[in-house]
């Protein structure tokens, strides 16, 4: 044995060993690279044997076999050699790009152009499409070299409509545009069937609506044409039975294309969002008359839409389903769809217990009212695993049995179709659910007061008060205690005052009213009426701001009917106390015209008078032409002075509050900016003072809300003057003898100051008399 020989021995007994190893192949083999090629062939081959199926021995092989023969004339028999060796590699390796394009790029350099040919459509034919982008640069440049253009015509022919659908993958803004030229390159070519085959395929795989208008308006005109194009043709040859049949075909083709566009369209909708249960909904209808067709999209689209992803309802899909068979008198198959409805894994609870309530609708328009009832009660059984209503982790069919709208459906149906006990157990355990509303709990107390159980229905009213807070429970207090008093009336008077106490305490301004004067109405009927006017005094105090007038009104109407209009007084005296300027003018007025009724003179001056320090001439006209009305029919030349004095005094009151806050805004913005035409450059004096106006009235209007009211005592005057005493000052005060105009007033007084000091004088106690306690 030659020391050459030892030194393979290892890498013998180490195939020996592994022969399945390609490691120990590739150690042997780079052991042996300087031996001769013979050798070093001889032992890929033993390598391949043992593993046909590796990329790596093959590759290596190949390379070194295409060394071997480089530099070598083409003629050489040693070429043919690794061709047929590129020929048993491809047996294992033909979906391997590497491989194919050295083998392509070995026949290229031979010159042998068919066989090149046939090896580049055999690449094209054994690898996947994803790969060609590998071959046809190679095979490109190999046609444009060919000396016969012949042979890279066709070449080219394959490629083209291929590289057009390279372009669908690249581009997919242009997918219209792209989807016409590929369909325009067949019709340009004669090939009107292929064109039409690109169409139909475009038009069933585009997802935009931009792209499928562009695709059928094309796919129509191209139709168009072909018809137009076979009747000019019949026209100039004539026409015979075939063209007939043809012509025919071809109108009903284009017939055909214009009848499918809604539900074409419908299906790029859908391929753009399958969860869309419009879109489902709308292909239904586009299959109206065709049964099977309907079936079938129904099936579709439950096995498709996915209910997390589902934009819409989904559960209206099965119950459209259910309700198509229940249209054809299938009402097995539609009990089943309803079956597997309820299995479904809606995202909303909402969703599910519809269902439910569907299902039982339907058997109660079959009049199958026990199977309703069953249906009802199996929705709302307990499940084996329990969860919260709002828990989106757990199933909604473990969720489902707090739903209210099944409970509600079925305590309608246990009314009308079940017995009490059974009734009143499923609004009980509502109830005990927590998931009543305040117009279960009237419902429920009805039913009880309907079958007589009175004091159960009052205890239903109390369950429902102890759920719920204000503001949901203003409406079973209402309820709540007017059924109790048309059922007790006056019987049960410290009772119902207690429940009225315990409505009241707490109760929100916005519905105290209802209530207020629901208890002042009982305490009229069956109480004191002393406790019905403390009512009413506490009503005006506890209801909103906006609501105070009119309960003032309403306390003094009945405090007037009750004890009479003397008793009146302090209530009016406090609601101009209390109400804002506007409300108490107008109270002012009223309860000056009592006085005057009364024929309590003074007192009805003194209410003007106090109520003319809230009332500006300028913008309450009302108010002083009333009082003018009064001093006419009631008083004398002095009054009527004195009013006029008051008049001008307030006038001078606001007018000085007006002036006062414009100087002080001019001084303010001249420190600030200079001058006052600063503020607005460019513009006159004249739109600087008005500028100043403007601000001075907003002042004002700040000022006359901050202002304090006058109200801390009414200085009413009782009338010393006797009955005679007074017809006589009316007398006095005829029209007809004293002209009251108030230029000739104004005339009289010119000898005053423009500015009137009010003069303030204390009263004594004796003088209120009953207006006011000591």
């Amino acid at each position: 044995m030659t020391d050459k020989e030892d030194d393979d021995l290892p890498y013998e007994e180490e195939i020996i060993r592994n022969p399945y190893s390609v490691k120990c192949w590739m150690r042997y083999i780079e052991h042996k690279q300087n031996a001769q090629k013979s050798v070093l062939n001889m032992i890929y081959e033993r390598a391949l044997k043992e593993l046909p199926g590796s990329y790596k021995l093959w590759y290596n092989y190949l390379r070194e076999r295409r060394k071997q023969v480089k530099g070598k004339c083409v003629t050489d028999p040693a070429y043919e050699e690794v061709n047929n060796c590129h020929e048993r590699a491809l047996v294992f390796m033909h979906k391997m790009p590497r491989i194919w394009i050295d083998y392509c790029q070995l026949m290229v350099s031979q010159c042998k152009i068919t066989r090149s040919r046939r090896t580049f459509d055999r690449a094209l034919r054994a690898l996947p499409i994803t790969q060609h982008p590998r071959i046809w640069p190679l095979y490109l440049r190999f046609a444009r070299n060919l000396p016969l253009p012949e042979t890279a015509i066709p070449i080219y022919t394959l490629h083209f409509p291929l590289s057009f659908l390279g372009g669908l993958t690249r581009f997919t803004d242009q997918l219209g545009k792209l989807w016409c030229s590929l369909a325009d390159y067949y019709i340009r070519s004669g090939h009107f069937e292929k064109a039409r085959d690109v169409y139909e395929e475009a038009i069933l795989t585009v997802v935009t609506v931009r792209d499928f208008t562009q695709v059928f308006d094309s796919f129509a005109q191209f139709e168009e044409s072909m018809i137009a194009a076979k009747m000019e043709t019949t026209s100039e040859l004539g026409q015979d039975e075939e063209d007939d049949i043809d012509l025919e075909l071809r109108l009903a083709r284009f017939e055909s294309l214009i009848t499918r566009r809604p539900l074409l369209l419908n299906s790029v909708l859908l391929r753009q969002n399958p969860h869309n249960v419009h879109e489902w909904h709308k292909r239904v209808k586009l299959y109206e008359g065709q049964p099977r067709q309907i079936i079938n999209t129904y099936t579709e689209a439950v096995q498709t839409i996915d209910p997390m992803k589902a934009t819409g309802k989904p559960h209206t899909l099965w119950v459209s389903f259910a309700r198509f068979y229940e249209d054809n008198e299938q009402l097995d198959d539609a009990r089943t769809i309803f079956e597997k409805a309820t299995k479904v894994n809606y995202k909303q609870v909402d969703d599910l217990a519809a269902v439910w309530c569907e299902y039982g609708e339907m058997e109660l328009r079959h009049e199958n009212y026990d199977q309703a009832l069953r249906i009802l009660r199996k929705a709302t059984a307990i499940p084996a695993r329990k969860a919260e209503y709002f828990d989106s982790s757990e199933p909604v069919q473990n969720r489902v049995y707090k739903s209210l709208k099944v409970w509600s459906m079925l305590a309608d149906l246990e009314e009308s179709l079940g017995t009490f006990q059974s009734t009143k157990a499923v609004y009980d355990r509502i109830i005990d659910l927590r998931i009543a509303t305040p117009q279960i709990i009237i419902n429920y107390a009805m039913f009880l007061e309907e079958h007589n159980y009175f004091e159960d229905s009052f205890k239903a009213y109390e369950r429902g008060i102890a759920l719920f807070k204000w503001p949901n429970v203003h409406d079973i207090w209402n309820t709540y205690l007017t059924k109790f008093i048309d059922r007790y009336g006056g019987k049960k008077l410290e009772r119902v005052r207690d429940l009225f106490e315990q409505a009241l305490d707490g109760c929100p301004a916005k519905y105290a009213k209802t209530i207020y004067l629901l208890y002042a109405k009982l305490e009229e009927e069956y109480g004191l009426a002393r406790h019905a006017m403390a009512v009413y005094e506490r009503a005006t105090a506890a209801v909103e701001p906006e609501e105070r007038h009119q309960m003032f009104n309403i306390y003094i109407k009945r405090a007037a009917e009750i004890y009479g209009v003397t008793h009146t007084r302090a209530i009016y005296q406090k609601a101009i106390e209390v109400l804002p300027d506007e409300h108490a003018r107008d109270m002012c007025l009223r309860f000056a015209d009592m006085e005057s009724k009364l024929g309590e003179i003074d007192r009805a001056r003194a209410i003007y008078s106090y109520c003319s320090q809230i009332c500006d001439p300028r913008v309450t006209a009302r108010f002083w032409q009333t009082w003018k009305e009064f001093e006419v029919r009631h008083g004398n030349e002095d009054t009527i002075r004195e009013m006029l004095r008051i008049k001008r005094s307030v006038q001078a009151t606001y007018n000085t509050q007006v002036n006062f806050m414009s100087s002080q805004m001019l001084k303010a913005t001249t420190n600030a900016t200079g001058t006052v035409s600063d503020l607005a450059p460019g513009q006159s004096g004249v739109d600087d003072m008005k500028l100043l106006e403007q601000k001075a009235q907003q002042l004002a209007a700040e000022a006359e809300q901050d202002k304090p009211k006058p109200k801390d005592k009414i200085l009413f005057v009782r009338s010393d003057t006797s009955r005679s005493e007074l017809a006589e000052l009316a007398k006095q005060a005829n029209p007809d003898e004293i002209d009251i105009d108030d230029d000739e007033d104004e005339d009289a007084e010119d000898g005053e100051p423009d500015e009137v000091q009010l003069e303030q004088k204390s009263v004594p106690t004796a003088v209120f008399g009953g207006l006011k306690d000591d």
